[in-house]
């Protein structure tokens, strides 16, 4: 049996890169996949999964529709009788610094990242919450795809970056919502060679040894996050590297200065050293995480 075995998934995005290889791996681990893509290949990614034995259907059309994501769940259940997981993968990048950027560059890619991941989440969340109050007691899956961008900010992806953090809070606020009707909510943060970072000589595939930006490398940490085996594990974000999973620790409070009453600007200035203590004041080297 495999880890995933006679769940429904949805995988979004998936004609390609990384959502390719998690429909792949979760079909071959025994769920029933609906891929979905905005084109053709998610027919060709169909095609992959059924000529060795697994089921697959295609859904086409953009995550961020509303109809359109209600209808990709419909697809779900109507192809195979239920919901087990959501994969959300779906998005696009369209780098500049702010001061070059327009606001359809901005909007395009907030509207597939960010409401490309709510809007499947609600109308799965909605058919979750029937089915828990009809008495069902199944364990749903999300699983959302953030970035390193949008956790430690990205120099040159204003819009990228505040749509990926956008997704963390989001997953939080499902994980909170759906866990009363068994629903857990995690987010991955892919550091993988795909269409939008192919061009990078980093992300080049080395001539022999160990592919550590192969985007299959990513896979079996949806596979687990997808399984009964992480069936208590919600609310939480992994940076994924090759073989490396990083759990991350969200915002916290690291210092505090108090006050008898309102604060003046000169008072607060003059603490400003207690406050931050030791702490570097400024951000360091733009899009520096420290992980390498």
């Amino acid at each position: 049996m495999g880890a995933v075995d006679g769940k429904v998934a949805i995988v979004t995005g998936a004609g390609g890169g990384l959502g390719r290889a998690h429909a792949l791996l979760l079909a071959s681990e025994g769920a029933k996949v609906v891929v979905n893509d905005i084109g053709d290949a998610a027919s060709a990614v169909v095609d992959e999964i059924t000529s060795t034995g697994g089921e697959a259907v295609a859904h086409v059309g953009s995550v961020s529709d509303w109809q359109a994501s209600e209808a990709l769940v419909r697809t779900a259940v109507d192809a195979f009788g239920d919901l087990d997981v959501l994969v959300n993968n779906a998005g696009f990048t369209r780098d500049k610094m702010s001061f070059n950027m327009d606001e359809a560059e901005f909007d395009s890619v907030v509207d597939v990242h960010l409401k490309g991941h709510f809007c499947p989440s609600r109308h799965a969340g909605v058919y979750w919450r029937e089915q828990s109050k009809a008495g069902s007691t199944k364990p749903r899956r999300i699983v959302n795809t953030t970035s390193e961008a949008g956790i430690f900010g990205s120099t040159g992806q204003a819009n990228y970056s505040s749509a990926k953090a956008g997704i963390v809070a989001l997953t939080t606020v499902f994980a909170r919502e759906l866990a009363r009707y068994g629903v857990g909510a995690n987010a991955i943060a892919p550091r993988a060679r795909t269409a939008m970072t192919e061009s990078m000589p980093m992300f080049n595939a080395p001539e022999q040894g160990f592919d550590r930006f192969d985007p299959a490398n990513i896979s079996p940490v949806v596979v687990w996050l997808a399984s009964d085996a992480a069936a208590d594990v919600s609310g939480q974000v992994f940076i994924v590297i090759g073989g490396d999973v990083h759990l991350v620790k969200g915002f916290e409070v690291v210092s505090s200065v108090q006050n008898e009453g309102r604060w003046t600007a000169e008072a607060l200035g003059a603490r400003a050293g207690e406050l931050f203590g030791e702490r570097d004041r400024g951000l360091g080297t733009p899009g520096n995480s420290g992980i390498s």
